[in-house]
C-alpha cells in the first residue's frame, strides 16, 4: 500500500512538473523580444490589438479590421520579412484600451514598410458627377489604379479611437503620430469638429462641374498675365506666401481655398513682408485646410479651436486666430488626415531619398499635398506656379520682381520628382499644367529714388 501511494505521488508530481513547464515554455513564447535597426535598440514585448478602419458603415454593416495575423516592418530592397521585427495583432477579441509603446525614428536607418502602409480609411463614394470632363473618368489606367477618389482627407474627432491612433503610430509626421505621445496630441484632436459639408460643391447654374485653379508660387508666373484666367475658375487654392497685392495681373486675387502649417501661416509675414505679404488670404468665405506636420501644429490646433493663447512649444503665447484675418470660422476649417497625406506619398511621390538616413524630414510639399486635394475634390485642376523642366530660367517666387534668384532645393523634399510627376499628369490630361515656352522678359530694374 505505502509503495502505490509513494508511486501515485511520484507520478502526480512528475504531472505537475510538466504542466507548469507546458506553462512557463508556453508564456516563453508568447514573450518576444523585437529589435528594430538603427542607430538604438528598442526592445520590448510583443503585444495584440486590433486594428479597424473607421468610415466603413456606409459601405458595410460592420467596420473593416486588417485582418493579418502579423505586422511586421520590411526591408525596401527587399520582399523578404525581418521576423525580428514582428508585431502581432489580433483579429478578435477587444478593441485595443492604451498606446502601443512608443516607435523612435531613429531605431530605422530608412522608411520602415509595414504590412498596411498602403491600407488607408476611405469614405463614402464622393457625389456623382456629371461632368463628362472630370478627371474621374480617365482612363489612364496607372492613375486609375493608383487614384482613390473616397480617401479620407479630414481629421476629426469622430474618427480616431485607440485603435485607430495604435496604427497611425507606426508612420511618421505628417503620416502619422510616430514619437508622439497619446495624451499630447488627442487633447488637440478631440477638439476637431467633423466636417458639416464638402470642401466644394459645383456652382449653382453652372455646368455641374467643378472647376479649380492650384496656384503655387513658382517665378514661372512673374509677367505671365494669368491672372484674369486663375481668377475665372470656380475655386482657387493656394498655400504658403500667397502674395497676390500687386500682383493680381499674374497670379489673379481670389481664394477659396488656403493650405497651410502652423509655420508657414507664422512665418509667411516676417518672410515674405519685403514683397507685400502682410497676412494670409482672408477672402470673405475662404476655407482653411491645415496640414498638421508636427507636434507644434497641434499645440497650434489646440489654441485655434479654443480660442486661447498656445500654450507651450514654438509658437507659446501665440494667438492663433490672429493669423485668420477675422475669416476662422469652425463650419470651414479642415484638418488633412494621416492617411491621405500617406497615400498621396505612397502612392504618387516615394522619393527615393526615403531610402537614406534622414528619411524622418522627407515628405511631399505643401503645394503638392494642396495639388492632390483639388485632385480630389475638383472635376479639372489647372496648375499654375509649379515647377517645370524651365525652372531654371525663372526666379524662386514670382514676387520677386526685381532680382533674378535661384531656385533653392532642401533635403526635406523632392523637387525633381514632384516636377517629373506634374509634367507627366499634364501629358496625360490628368491636369492642365502652365508651362512657359515664350522667352523669358527682361528683369526690370528699380527706379533710384
Amino acid at each position: 500500500m505505502a509503495v502505490h501511494t509513494s508511486r501515485m505521488f511520484s507520478l502526480l508530481l512528475i504531472m505537475t512538473v510538466c504542466f507548469v513547464v507546458l506553462i512557463l515554455s508556453q508564456e516563453r513564447l508568447s514573450k518576444r523580444w523585437i529589435t528594430f535597426p538603427g542607430k538604438h535598440e528598442l526592445r520590448w514585448e510583443s503585444f495584440s490589438f486590433d486594428i479597424k478602419l473607421w468610415g466603413q458603415k456606409e459601405k458595410t454593416t460592420a467596420p473593416l479590421s486588417v485582418s493579418t495575423t502579423t505586422s511586421r516592418a520590411k526591408n525596401d530592397d527587399s520582399t523578404q520579412t525581418n521576423p525580428v521585427t514582428e508585431l502581432k495583432y489580433s483579429t478578435h477579441g477587444a478593441v485595443a484600451e492604451t498606446p502601443i509603446p512608443l516607435l523612435y525614428q531613429g531605431n530605422f536607418t530608412k522608411l520602415p514598410q509595414w504590412d498596411f502602409d498602403d491600407v488607408y480609411n476611405q469614405d463614402a463614394p464622393p457625389r456623382p458627377t456629371t461632368c463628362a470632363q472630370s478627371l474621374r473618368n480617365s482612363q489612364d489606367e496607372n492613375f486609375k489604379k493608383a487614384f482613390l477618389p473616397n480617401i479620407r482627407l479630414f481629421l476629426h474627432k469622430d474618427n480616431i479611437n485607440m485603435s485607430e491612433w495604435n496604427r497611425l503610430s507606426h508612420f511618421n509626421n505628417p503620416f502619422g503620430f510616430m514619437e508622439y505621445k497619446y495624451d499630447d496630441v488627442m487633447a488637440s484632436v478631440k477638439l476637431i469638429p467633423k466636417p458639416k459639408e464638402p470642401l466644394l460643391l459645383p456652382k449653382p447654374g453652372g455646368d455641374g462641374c467643378v472647376h479649380c485653379a492650384v496656384v503655387g508660387t513658382a517665378g514661372i508666373l512673374n509677367g505671365s498675365k494669368l491672372g484674369a484666367e486663375i481668377d475665372a475658375h470656380d475655386y482657387v487654392f493656394r498655400m504658403n506666401g500667397a502674395v497676390t497685392k500687386g500682383f493680381e495681373e499674374d497670379v489673379g486675387n481670389r481664394t477659396s481655398v488656403y493650405v497651410h502649417t502652423a509655420h508657414s501661416i507664422t512665418a509667411s509675414p516676417s518672410a515674405f513682408g519685403t514683397y507685400g505679404y502682410k497676412s494670409a488670404p482672408h477672402d470673405e468665405g475662404i476655407k482653411y485646410v491645415m496640414i498638421p506636420e508636427g507636434m507644434r501644429d497641434f499645440q497650434w490646433l489646440k489654441g485655434l479651436l479654443k480660442g486661447q493663447q498656445v500654450s507651450g512649444g514654438q509658437f507659446d503665447k501665440e494667438w492663433p486666430r490672429d493669423y485668420y484675418s477675422g475669416q476662422y470660422n469652425e463650419s470651414r476649417f479642415y484638418v488633412l488626415h494621416q492617411d491621405f497625406l500617406r497615400y498621396v506619398r505612397n502612392r504618387f511621390l516615394k522619393s527615393p531619398n526615403l531610402n537614406e538616413t534622414f528619411w524622418p524630414i522627407v515628405r511631399p510639399t505643401n503645394g503638392a499635398f494642396t495639388l492632390f486635394l483639388a485632385l480630389h475634390t475638383c472635376d479639372t485642376v489647372d496648375a499654375y506656379g509649379f515647377m517645370t523642366d524651365e525652372y531654371m530660367k525663372y526666379s524662386n517666387y514670382y514676387f520677386e520682381k526685381y532680382i533674378k534668384s535661384n531656385v533653392i532645393f532642401y533635403a526635406n523634399h523632392d523637387y525633381i520628382l514632384e516636377k517629373n510627376t506634374w509634367k507627366s499628369f499634364h501629358k496625360r490630361k490628368i491636369i492642365k499644367l502652365y508651362q512657359r515656352t515664350e522667352p523669358e522678359t527682361k528683369t526690370e530694374t528699380p527706379k533710384q529714388h
